[in-house]
């Protein structure tokens, strides 16, 4: 390996390159195989993974089922990404950007998908009128900070999570451009909550969940294992905000969904009935 790199004229795809990561990112879009989804019995299908994007989806089924919307009931099915299920033909038909989380919301006459953890947040939150104001400025605070999330999001994971935690070949240029970048939106993101009791405002919203499984893990050191690297403890707003949401009971049910990580009694691979969490000790962030 020389010390700079030259890309060729055209570039061409080493099957090798990418870490632990090599076996499932490839430079096409499609099924690889033909296997279609289940289907339970509620009115809503979640197919996921426990990672940060699919935490903020459960958290938002939890938290509306915790208010009374019966209608939220939902079943959820595993998506092991390492195993390849997001390119089985069914989950490619629901999300052709084989991504989880993905949900087919079967409420109606025909079945609707929705892909992208923010727009299936944004589905959920007009559905069933929580968890996002109707109209005006409040609502304009919260998508945009919801907005701001899902562009920062990549930033954090495929930037910085990659290049520090991931990547087979240390490089510290990319490491030291990602860092400056997460410590920046950490700024951002505790001057916001210096002011304000949640992160649009004084109302807990969709823009929380959305921020919280993966602004939350990094400040409390669980994702990437770069807390004392990031300083993180210096973001004291944002450790408060975290620990306040991390009691709230819909939060610890909806992290603990669809996770195949940590401790075995805080994982629940799937769930399809609310008493499916009765049989797990449910831990804290």
């Amino acid at each position: 390996m020389t010390d700079t790199y030259v890309p060729p004229e055209v570039w061409t795809w080493n099957r090798e390159n990418g870490g632990p990561f090599a076996a499932i990112n490839r430079p096409v879009s499609g099924a690889t195989h033909e296997k279609e989804l289940p289907v339970g019995k509620h009115p809503l299908q979640l197919y996921s993974l426990g990672t940060p994007n699919g935490v903020k989806v459960t958290i938002m089924l939890e938290e509306l089922l915790a208010a009374g919307h019966a209608g939220a009931e939902y079943d959820a099915w595993l998506i092991r990404i390492g195993e390849g299920d997001q390119f089985g033909s069914g989950f490619v038909a629901a999300n052709p950007n084989s991504k989880i989380p993905a949900l087919v919301d079967r409420s109606g006459p025909e079945p609707v998908r929705v892909f992208e953890s923010g727009a299936i947040l944004v589905h959920l939150a007009e559905k069933f009128g929580a968890f996002l104001p109707a109209a005006g400025a409040a609502r304009a605070e919260t998508l945009s900070w919801l907005f701001w999330q899902m562009g920062a999001g990549p930033l954090l994971g495929g930037g910085f999570g990659h290049f520090y935690a991931y990547a087979p070949v240390k490089l510290e240029y990319a490491i030291d451009r990602y860092a400056m970048e997460v410590k920046r939106q950490l700024d951002v993101l505790d001057k916001q909550l210096a002011n304000n009791e949640f992160v649009a405002g004084s109302a807990y919203s969709i823009a929380d969940m959305a921020i919280w499984p993966w602004y939350g893990a990094l400040v409390k050191g669980l994702v990437y294992d770069a807390g004392t690297f990031l300083q993180v403890d210096d973001y004291r707003h944002v450790q408060r905000w975290t620990d306040a949401l991390a009691q709230r009971p819909a939060v610890r049910r909806g992290r603990m969904v669809n996770r195949v990580q940590g401790e075995p009694s805080s994982q629940l691979h799937e769930r399809h009935d609310a008493s499916d969490f009765d049989t797990r000790t449910q831990d804290k962030l």
